[in-house]
């Protein structure tokens, strides 16, 4: 009998062991438990709603518990953008904003600030994926970027070429690591962890093939931006009200 490699199970079978962290929550479905998972039948995507961000940093906290997130590393951040009355711009992103965020400025000198939630954007035309020499970074049917630990060197390439810094090499493995949409729990029906702890659910995740999924509705309704859409990463992450500064 042919032994498959982890990577051929993922592959085989849809199911990825990224992470390791046990489910936080009891999730609403969003893909039907009643049937065994077929992984070439969905089409992820996720949206995030500016607006509704506070800034609290319980996705992070989530994601950090979920996955197993090493310290000084996180799979998602939320930076915040601060437009002072002077034209300066200052962007920053304590601790991922785990612990939320302390006021910088005074009122006088502060014309508005807003939150942006950030992550690996799970592109259609990744550049990490391009760059690795060994095929350890792929993306799935469902369009979910992920790496295969067994076979990634650490080389970090991948860290490298990534346009969103949303990768780093895990300081115990030695392997690439990064967002995968809880891939462990969305093939199971279940929501990423940083969807379910938003407390303003301004982080929207679903399967945009089904034309009743919110992600697939509220992309038909709003105008929604990219981050960096000059690089053409075509990416699955989108937001709404995203301002032109950020990048």
């Amino acid at each position: 009998m042919k032994k498959l490699s982890r990577r051929e199970f993922i592959r085989d079978s849809g199911i990825a062991l990224a992470g390791g962290g046990l489910a936080l929550f009891i999730a609403p479905s969003i893909v039907s438990s009643a049937t065994k998972y077929d992984w070439t039948k969905h089409e992820y995507g996720y949206t995030i709603e500016i607006d509704r961000c506070i800034g609290c940093g319980m996705c992070a906290k989530a994601c950090k518990a979920e996955n197993s997130v090493p310290d000084t590393f996180y799979r998602t951040w939320v930076e915040r953008y601060s437009y002072l009355k002077n034209g300066e711009v200052v962007v920053d992103s304590p601790k991922g904003a785990m612990d939320g965020f302390g006021s910088n400025f005074k009122a006088d000198e502060l014309d508005k600030a807003f939150f942006v939630p950030k992550m690996c954007n799970h592109c259609r035309n990744p550049r990490c994926v391009q760059v690795c020499p060994v095929g350890a970074s792929y993306i799935t049917k469902e369009g979910v970027v992920l790496v295969d630990k067994k076979h990634c060197v650490g080389c970090a390439y991948c860290v490298q070429a990534c346009p969103y810094g949303a990768r780093y090499i895990h300081p115990k493995l030695s392997t690439a690591d990064k967002c995968t949409w809880c891939y462990h729990r969305i093939t199971k029906g279940m929501l990423p962890a940083c969807v379910l702890a938003c407390p303003r659910k301004a982080r929207k995740f679903g399967d945009i093939r089904d034309t009743s999924s919110e992600v697939y509705n509220l992309v038909k309704i709003h105008r929604v931006q990219e981050l960096k859409p000059e690089l053409k990463t075509n990416p699955r992450v989108s937001y709404i009200g995203l301002d032109k500064e950020v990048r």
